[in-house]
Parts: structure tokens; sequence; C-alpha cells
């Protein structure tokens, strides 16, 4: 009964890791430290212009449908989010659900949405931040003397669809 084993204990220097496999790791995990995070910190910055061109393109899109429903512009944004009534007694609207904020944060920040017209019939909607400007426009064209007018969006040129 005197031959009761002890547990085996692994000899001196084999067991873990060396110091130098330990640095290794590190210095790999510091480098792709150093790849990632300046690329994650940039993501935002190209999101929020792409953010603004769809609200952009959004607005004028309710604006091309209260324009084609009511035979003139709207006079500001905020008449979009509410039912219209034409010269016929036609009903339509509201034209979006509600105005979209700017995009979030930005150096400079993001401006409100700020939308002109003319009374020849062409608006703009603009905004601007992180240095750059967004704008777009629409036009009336009028293919023939007395036809409807048709939109031509500028740019990119590009129509809507009624939802």
């Amino acid at each position: 009964m005197n031959n009761v084993k002890r547990s085996q204990r692994p000899p001196v220097g084999q067991g873990g890791f060396t110091l130098s496999e330990l640095i290794i790791v590190v210095a790999l995990i510091s480098i792709v430290a150093a790849i990632a995070i300046p690329l994650y910190a940039n993501v935002g910055r190209g999101a929020r212009p792409a953010k603004a061109q769809v609200d952009t393109a959004a607005l004028a899109c309710a604006v091309r449908l209260y324009a084609d429903h009511m035979g003139t512009l709207p006079p500001a944004l905020p008449v979009l989010v509410f039912p219209a009534v034409n010269g016929l007694n036609q009903s339509a609207g509201p034209f979006m659900a509600s105005i979209p904020n700017p995009p979030p944060g930005g150096s400079p920040a993001w401006s409100a949405y700020t939308y002109t017209s003319s009374t020849a019939g062409t608006f703009s909607i603009t905004t601007t931040g992180d240095g750059v400007t967004i704008t777009r426009r629409g036009t009336p064209h009028r293919a023939a003397a007395g036809a409807s007018p048709t939109w031509t969006w500028d740019p990119p040129y590009e129509g809507c669809a009624a939802r």
C-alpha cells in the first residue's frame, strides 16, 4: 500500500508560453489594431453625407408629389407632412411622414435641410456638414407649349415613385 503514486508534475521549463512568443502575439494584435481603428473612425464620415443624399432625395420626391397634386410647389417643407386639398377638392397626403433630421455629428455639424423655391417653379433642398454641401434641385420642363410640366432632377437625374 505504500505504492501510492504522486501526481506527476511536468518538468520545469516545459509549460506555458515563452516571453518571445508573448511579445510576438502582442505585436501582431497591436498591428491589427493600428490598421483597424483609423478605418473604423472614418465610417461615420462617409455615412453622414450618404444619409443627407438619401434624405434630400426623399424630400425632393415629396415636393414632386405635392407639386403634381397641387399644381404648385409647396411654400415650405413642413406642409409635406399634412394632407393637402387641391383646386378640384381632391385630398392627398401627407407626402412624408416627417421631415428628416440632418445627420448627427460631423465637423462642422450638419445644418437643417433648407428649402427654397422660385416663381419660375424651380426648387432646391440643401444641407451642409463635414465640409460638404448636398443640394438637390428640381425644375419643371415643358415638353411642348401648353403641356403640363414634368419634373427633372439635377443631380442626378431621377424620378420618384408614388407610394
